[in-house]
C-alpha cells in the first residue's frame, strides 16, 4: 500500500480456477474504457488459486466468499465501503468505478 503514494487502490481477488476472473480479464479490465478509467488507480492482485486456509482466511477478512471479488481503498490507504462480487460488463464495471472512486 505504501507503493500507492496517494492513488487509489484496486484490490482484486482472483484465482486461476475461477472462470468469471477469467472473464473479467478478457471482456472487462482489457476494455478501452476501463483502462483508460483505471488509468490513476494503483492496480493489485491476490492470487487465491491455491485455496488453502490463507487464501480462505484472507477471503473471509475482507468478507469475500470466493473470487472475483475486487476491494477499494481510497488515497490515504482506507477503505472504500464498496465491493464488486463477480463478474461485470465494461458498462457495469465503469458505473461501479464512479461509485467506488470519485473523478
Amino acid at each position: 500500500m505504501q507503493a500507492a503514494e496517494g492513488r487509489y487502490v484496486m484490490l482484486d481477488f482472483w484465482a486461476d480456477w475461477c472462470v468469471s476472473c477469467h472473464e473479467m480479464e478478457r471482456f472487462t479490465l482489457s476494455d478501452e474504457r476501463v483502462k483508460a478509467r483505471l488509468k490513476d488507480v494503483l492496480l493489485l492482485k491476490a492470487d487465491v488459486t491455491a485455496n488453502n486456509a490463507e487464501d480462505q482466511a484472507l477471503l473471509r477478512r475482507f468478507g469475500l466468499f470466493g473470487p472475483p471479488g475486487i476491494i477499494f481503498y481510497d488515497r490515504e490507504g482506507m477503505e472504500i465501503d464498496f465491493q464488486v462480487i463477480g463478474f461485470q460488463s465494461p458498462k457495469k464495471f465503469i458505473r461501479s468505478l464512479d461509485s467506488a472512486i470519485p473523478l
